[in-house]
């Protein structure tokens, strides 16, 4: 399936747009906004694993986001925008240099963009950073406090770097910085939602049907190409199609599902997580047990933004094969 894009009737790239960098190219989300991107705009993609297959006409330098050669791609490129995507996500890895990589790495990319008069910054958060809380409202501007961190320090990293991004969004008004913050990401990549409801058994909390907002790997992908087209800067909360029940989402699927007492689901997560046997870290069933959702609205009336999949199209995403 090919990625929802804005210039896949047209084909012509804009020749004063300048090169498009995007670090973490070879991920699955990665590889389906080079394919998006690359028909209007130069692409170079930055990371440190292989790109199989990739397009032509991208360009794509293996290299880890804080080698000197960084500086290279930005120095010999007019590079006029950069989508950051290459963020570790690995909640088993506490160590200090996980955390180190992600903040030093971006803290540099950022002085790179200052350095070499990148006119654009794509940040891709997530609604994550939120927090899921038993006090949160139906839906969450932008304006709401980043409280994902308080009970679940594994996604203190993303909350960190949202911080940053913002900071560098007032600190540089003549950088069109974009914070993209989606919902739960559903599709071929390797995500905790994504992960969750491919079980063929799925376990929710005795008690707990919360509403969850789900959004297609491929309406991020064309909330990212809408930003680069147009000159938008600030927050912006992407959503998909309109919320369900998560009860609803797993009967959606054809997936079993067994309810089991939140006390004991969180001690045999917290067993199974220790023992290997399970990627979901105990802090992450608040997801499954309370409420965290986003308004849109900022991102459909400045962005134009709009889904394109619906409910049926968006939850099936996670049975796709791997898209390569």
């Amino acid at each position: 399936m090919q990625p929802a894009s804005l210039s896949s009737s047209s084909g012509a790239r804009d020749a004063h747009a300048g090169t498009v960098v995007v670090t973490g190219i070879c991920g699955n989300l990665g590889r389906r906004v080079a394919r998006a991107l690359h028909r209007r705009f130069p692409v170079i993609g930055l990371d440190r694993r292989p790109f199989p297959g990739r397009p032509r006409d991208v360009e794509h330098v293996e290299l880890e986001l804080r080698s000197r050669r960084v500086d290279e791609v930005f120095r010999q490129n007019r590079v006029m925008t950069l989508v950051h995507l290459g963020v570790r996500h690995n909640l088993r890895d506490k160590d200090p240099a996980h955390h180190t990589f992600n903040v030093q790495a971006f803290r540099r990319l950022t002085e790179l963009v200052e350095r070499y008069g990148v006119k654009k910054l794509i940040y891709l958060s997530s609604a994550n950073v939120y927090g899921p809380r038993p006090d949160n409202p139906q839906l969450l501007t932008e304006e709401a406090p980043l409280l994902g961190a308080a009970p679940f320090s594994e996604i203190g990293d993303l909350v960190e770097l949202d911080m940053w991004a913002q900071s560098f969004l007032w600190q540089r008004p003549d950088v069109e910085t974009v914070i993209l913050r989606p919902s739960h990401i559903l599709g071929t990549v390797r995500n905790a939602p994504s992960n969750y409801l491919r079980l063929p058994v799925v376990p929710t909390l005795l008690g707990f049907d919360p509403m969850v907002q789900l959004v297609h790997q491929d309406d991020v992908v064309l909330a990212i190409e809408l930003v680069c087209r147009k000159g938008a800067r600030g927050v912006f909360n992407i959503a998909g199609p309109p919320p369900i029940a998560l009860s609803q989402a797993v009967e959606g699927l054809g997936r079993k599902r067994v309810s089991v007492p939140t006390s004991l689901a969180r001690a045999g997560v917290r067993r199974l997580f220790r023992w290997h046997l399970t990627s979901f870290p105990a802090p992450e069933l608040d997801f499954i047990r309370y409420v965290c959702m986003v308004d849109d609205s900022r991102a459909r009336r400045e962005l134009g933004y709009a889904p394109r999949r619906g409910l049926d199209a968006t939850l099936r995403a996670v049975d796709e094969e791997r898209w390569v």
